[in-house]
C-alpha cells in the first residue's frame, strides 16, 4: 500500500478537502510543475509499486473529469510526468563509461533533453531526459545503454575503411526466396504480406529486410545517378544509410571508366572536367610562388582536395552539387580567384608565361587560357589556331631534338 505521506502528497484534497468534488481534487496533483524537470516536495515516491498506484489513479481522474478541459489536460501532463519517472527506476541511470569499444564502434556517451532520438537496436524511443544513450563516433550508430551488449552489427565505417567502392548495380534483386525469407541483416522472418514481419527492400543492395533494419530512410543511389542521371532519393536500410552518408564526401567514382556516354548528354560534366583541368594546369604555379603559398590558395578547395589532384575522379556529393548548380558556380568563382592570382597580382607568375614561337604576336599565354594550345611532349603554349594551322613540328621539341643530337656522347655511356 502507497504510504499515507505520499498519498497525502499526491491527493491532498482527501485529507483537506474531502468534501470538494473529483474535478477540483485532480488540480492538487502538482501539475503545475513542469514534468520535464525533476519534482522538488510534490513528489517523493521511490518505490515501482507506489508509481504504479498512483498512475492508476491519475488515469482514473482523466476519465472523471470534463472531456478537453484544462484540468484533465493537467492531469495528462502529471500523468506523462509519472510515467517517466517509472521508466527511470526501472530503468536507472548507472555509473556508465564515457566511451565503450564494441565491434568496431566507438560508443560515446551522450545526455540530451530531446526526446526524438530512436535506439537503431531496439527501435524505441531514447528519453534522453532519463536514460543513458550512446553514439558511435565512427558511424552515428544511436542506442540505449542497456542495449549495447546486444549490438551484432559492426560499424560501417570500417567497411568504408577496408572496402571505399559503391555497388554500381541499380538495386541487384536476388529475391525473397533467395533469403530464405529472412531479414537479410538479422535474419528475422519476413514476407511481402506482412507476416510476421513486412519485407522491406533496400534500393541500393536489392535485398529485403525487416521494419527493425529498415526504417523507410531515403537516400540518393550512386548506380542510379551514375547510369540514368537519377538524383531521386530512394528507400534504403539502416545500414545501407549510413554507409552511403560516410562514402558521400569520398572520391571513388571514376566516370570515364563506368559510364564515358555520360559526359556526352550531361553539359555540366564537360564544364566541371574542364575547369578542373585549368585548376591542374594552374597547379605548379601555386606549388613555386612564395605569395600563393603563404596565401594558400590551393586550400579554397580543402573540402575538395581531389580537384588539384585528378581531374576524373568524382564523390557522389560532386556529382549531387553539379546536378543542382552548384558547384558550378563555386569552383567558376575559384577558377577566376587563380587565373587572376597567376596573369594579373603576381608577376613571377606572369614571368612563368609563354609567347606563341609559331606567330610570336599577341600577349603572354598560359596553359589554361581557352584559345591555346598545348604541346604534349614539351608543354609549350601556343595559339590554337596556330598550332592546329602548323601542327607538324612543335618548335621547341625540335630545338630540343637538335639540341640531344648535336651534344657529344657521353663516356660514360660507351
Amino acid at each position: 500500500m502507497m504510504s499515507s505521506e505520499v498519498y497525502a502528497e499526491m491527493r491532498p484534497d482527501l485529507f483537506s478537502e474531502r468534501r470538494s468534488q473529483t474535478s477540483d481534487r485532480a488540480m492538487d496533483l502538482g501539475l503545475a510543475e513542469d514534468h520535464f524537470s525533476r519534482p522538488v516536495g510534490s513528489f517523493v515516491a521511490s518505490d515501482i509499486e507506489q508509481l504504479k498506484m498512483a498512475i492508476e489513479e491519475c488515469k482514473r481522474l482523466i476519465l472523471e473529469l470534463p472531456e478537453h478541459s484544462e484540468r484533465q489536460k493537467d492531469t495528462v501532463v502529471k500523468l506523462i510526468h509519472l510515467r517517466l519517472k517509472l521508466q527511470e527506476l526501472k530503468d536507472p541511470e548507472e555509473d556508465e563509461p564515457n566511451l565503450r569499444v564494441l565491434l568496431e564502434h566507438r560508443f560515446s556517451k551522450e545526455k540530451s533533453k530531446s526526446v526524438k532520438q530512436n535506439c537503431d537496436k531496439c527501435s524505441t524511443i531514447i528519453w534522453g531526459l532519463i536514460q543513458t544513450w550512446y553514439t558511435c563516433t565512427g558511424c552515428y550508430y544511436r542506442c540505449h545503454s542497456k542495449c549495447l551488449n546486444l549490438i551484432n552489427k559492426p560499424c560501417v565505417r570500417s567497411k568504408v575503411s577496408h572496402q571505399s567502392e559503391y555497388e554500381l548495380s541499380i538495386c541487384p534483386e536476388i529475391g525473397l526466396d533467395r533469403q530464405d525469407y529472412r531479414c537479410a541483416e538479422c535474419r528475422t522472418p519476413v514476407s511481402l504480406r506482412g507476416v510476421p514481419s513486412e519485407a522491406r527492400q533496400c534500393d541500393y543492395t536489392g535485398q529485403y529486410y525487416c521494419s527493425t533494419c529498415h526504417w523507410n530512410d531515403t537516400a540518393v543511389i550512386p548506380a542510379r545517378v551514375i547510369h540514368n542521371w537519377d538524383f531521386e532519393p530512394r528507400k534504403v536500410c539502416r545500414s545501407s544509410m549510413r554507409y552511403l552518408a560516410l562514402m558521400i564526401p569520398r572520391p571513388v567514382l571514376k566516370l570515364r571508366e563506368v559510364n564515358p556516354l555520360l559526359f556526352n548528354f550531361v553539359e555540366e560534366l564537360v564544364e566541371i572536367r574542364k575547369l578542373r583541368q585549368d585548376i591542374l594546369l594552374m597547379k605548379p604555379y601555386f606549388i613555386t610562388c612564395k605569395e600563393a603559398m603563404e596565401a594558400r590558395l590551393l586550400l579554397q578547395l580543402h573540402d575538395r582536395q581531389h580537384f588539384v589532384e585528378n581531374d576524373d575522379m568524382y564523390s557522389l556529393q560532386d556529382l549531387i552539387d553539379i546536378s543542382s548548380g552548384r558547384l558550378s558556380c563555386s569552383l567558376t568563382e575559384i577558377h577566376t580567384m587563380f587565373a587572376k592570382h597567376i596573369k594579373l597580382d603576381c608577376d613571377r607568375c606572369q614571368a612563368k608565361g609563354f609567347v606563341c614561337e609559331l606567330c610570336k604576336e599577341g600577349d603572354i599565354l598560359f596553359p589554361f587560357d581557352s584559345h591555346t594550345s598545348v604541346c604534349h611532349e614539351c608543354s609549350a603554349v601556343f595559339h590554337r589556331d596556330c598550332y592546329y594551322d602548323n601542327s607538324t613540328t612543335c618548335p621547341k621539341c625540335t630545338r630540343m631534338t637538335e639540341r640531344k643530337n648535336d651534344d657529344p656522347p657521353d663516356p660514360k655511356d660507351a
